[in-house]
């Protein structure tokens, strides 16, 4: 096969798009109590993947923090150009390389190192941050500064492999790049490696090519691939290819890999004074950025739980400087929100949210061209797919675009739509979380997103 159709290819640039919490808060106030414990801890850099973003580990931040990992231990890469190029040896505008993917986790890595004191750093990723991961420890000087690597939702024999085509693309497995990282031995000496991976629900994991612009063709690869000779290899039945990094069977894995005990608790332990920040972020040349968006506007309302309308003025407001940085945000952790943002060339953005029950530093917050035409309100899943297996509903219904016949989660966002001519509350439902959003027709320019934590 010398030529594939166009469809394969913008699949594979835009792989990302292919996302009893409340009790008595002590975790921190113990680890804080006892720093000799506290040190025995690695500091932890998490990496994300293709045109994905920090904020996507807050709820394994919670989690490790519940259980006594220091915060101050916990670190996420930004990658400024999440999404990969088409060709990794041209230069495209709002693309990385994988040399520039692997130098953005060495500075955080280096970071971390610097913030701490440690000597040496574990790396855990998800998907494009897998091989960002193992890139940086074979290639970038990583080897010396990691002490052990967990990968989840990995593609590292490829999401398709197909000699003598798309030679430049980090998505094929008979191309150079993942070639090269699969020259033994796929595990580096001295640093243990655990993967994580779906029995057979990972989208980028796949032997027919349906979900990469492939349908009906062989991709090369079996649910098997995404293994690692000489890993600690894990399987969560019906994972799907976020769930193997974000989930709470995932994270079970992580915190014994690098603690070498299981965790006391996945659930989310309360603080009394959560402080949130990050940047407003957005889009460019047909892909999400992590580059601040200077000037953007952003004001924060509370919200009735029960219709999403808003209780009075905002509760916060901000315009963002050059580095695009909203906070520090004091949130109450049994108070849901709606993050209201407004910026040039952007239509203005509604995201409700569930609750914030802990403190975060990388709550992006990304904007996104003007959605689709027609009264719409989007929900979404950013840690995971919705498939058929799922609960998930908005106002009872089925959320669109989920097909029972389909087994394989692959529902990142649904586009909901809002009938009549007055405000109107949506109430969406996802596996025990619920989130009520507000849709007002008479905004115009606005988009309107509900987004659930889990």
């Amino acid at each position: 096969m010398s030529t594939l159709p166009r469809l394969l290819l913008a699949s594979i640039v835009s792989l990302a798009a292919l996302p009893a919490m409340m009790t008595t808060a002590c975790a921190d106030d113990a680890a804080a109590a006892h720093p000799v414990a506290a040190a025995k801890f690695p500091p932890v850099v998490f990496v994300h993947g293709n045109g994905d973003t920090a904020a996507l580990w807050m709820t394994q931040f919670w989690r490790f923090e519940s259980n006594g990992y220091p915060e101050d231990h916990l670190f996420a890469v930004d990658i400024p150009h999440p999404s990969a190029r088409a060709d990794d040896n041209v230069e495209e505008a709002n693309r990385s390389s994988t040399k520039e993917a692997a130098e953005a986790v060495a500075a955080e890595v280096d970071e971390a190192l610097k913030a701490t004191g440690a000597e040496k750093v574990v790396l855990v990723a998800n998907s494009r941050g897998c091989q960002t991961a193992r890139n940086y420890v074979k290639n970038f000087g990583g080897a010396a500064k990691v002490e052990r690597m967990v990968l989840g939702g990995c593609v590292h024999h490829g999401v398709f492999v197909v000699p003598g085509a798309l030679q430049g693309s980090e998505f094929n497995g008979a191309a150079p790049f993942l070639k090269g990282l699969a020259q033994a031995p796929e595990v580096p000496a001295g640093i243990p490696v655990t993967v994580i991976r779906s029995d057979k629900f990972d989208l980028y994991s796949q032997p027919e090519g349906k979900y990469v612009g492939m349908a009906g063709k062989s991709t090369g690869i079996t649910y098997e691939s995404q293994e690692l000779k000489g890993a600690d290899n894990r399987v969560i039945p019906g994972a799907d290819h976020r769930e193997t990094a974000y989930s709470k069977l995932a994270f079970e894995i992580i915190y014994q890999a690098i603690t070498g005990e299981k965790a006391g608790t996945h659930a989310i332990v309360a603080e009394e004074n959560p402080v949130i920040s990050g940047k407003i972020t957005g889009y460019e040349n047909g892909a999400a950025t992590n580059l601040p968006v200077p000037g953007a506007k952003l004001a924060i309302y509370a919200t009735d739980p029960k219709t999403g309308e808003r209780f009075g003025p905002p509760v916060y407001e901000k315009t963002v400087g050059a580095d695009g940085v909203w906070g520090d945000f004091h949130a109450r952790p049994t108070q849901t929100y709606e993050f209201d943002i407004k910026a040039d060339g952007y239509p203005e953005t509604r995201i409700f949210r569930g609750l914030l029950p802990r403190s975060f530093r990388y709550m992006d917050l990304r904007l996104q061209p003007a959605p689709a035409q027609g009264n719409f309100i989007f929900v979404k899943r950013p840690r995971g797919y919705f498939g058929p297996d799922d609960q998930a509903t908005a106002n009872g219904l089925v959320l669109p675009g989920i097909d029972p016949n389909d087994p394989v989660p692959h529902v990142a966002s649904a586009n909901v739509p809002v009938a009549g001519d007055k405000p109107e509350s949506i109430t969406a439902v996802f596996n025990g979380e619920t989130i009520v959003g507000r849709y007002d027709p008479a905004l115009k320019d606005t988009a309107t997103y509900i987004e659930f934590t889990d």
